[in-house]
């Protein structure tokens, strides 16, 4: 029995019946959806550009921008359950206090300085014989 296929001017059924009209119709609508995605994906990225504005901050605080990014690096690398990061994180804390422990520090020199002003106005007692 000889096999027949049909043929048709728009498509072509093949011998299994998988219908393969539309395949190149679903390749173009493919390629128009992946272009779509790709026009959007670059819309968003000049959108955050603009927004974050990263050239201008550069141009603006050129040291400042080093810094960050040394730091989102360290971050990104790893560091920041790292040793390294508790000291620093410790030495921040006493950089912090300084202030705190200077005027404190004033305050006890003020008091000790108005103190020994009192004594030295009093008259002095003479010293005991035993």
């Amino acid at each position: 029995m000889p096999e027949t296929t049909q043929s048709t001017g728009t498509g072509h059924i093949g011998g299994n019946g998988a219908d393969h009209r539309g395949l190149g119709d679903r390749v173009d609508q493919i390629g128009q959806n992946a272009q779509q995605l790709w026009s959007e994906a670059q819309g968003a990225v000049n959108q955050i550009k603009e927004t974050l504005d990263i050239q201008g901050r550069v141009d603006r605080h050129p040291y400042g921008m080093i810094l960050a990014a040394v730091g989102i690096g360290y971050v990104l690398g790893g560091g920041l359950f790292s040793r390294m990061t508790a000291r620093l994180v410790r030495l921040g804390f006493r950089v912090a206090a300084l202030p705190f422990v200077k005027e404190e520090l004033l305050n006890l020199a003020k008091g000790a300085m108005a103190g020994s002003r009192d004594q030295a106005s009093a008259p002095a007692e003479p010293p005991k014989v035993v």
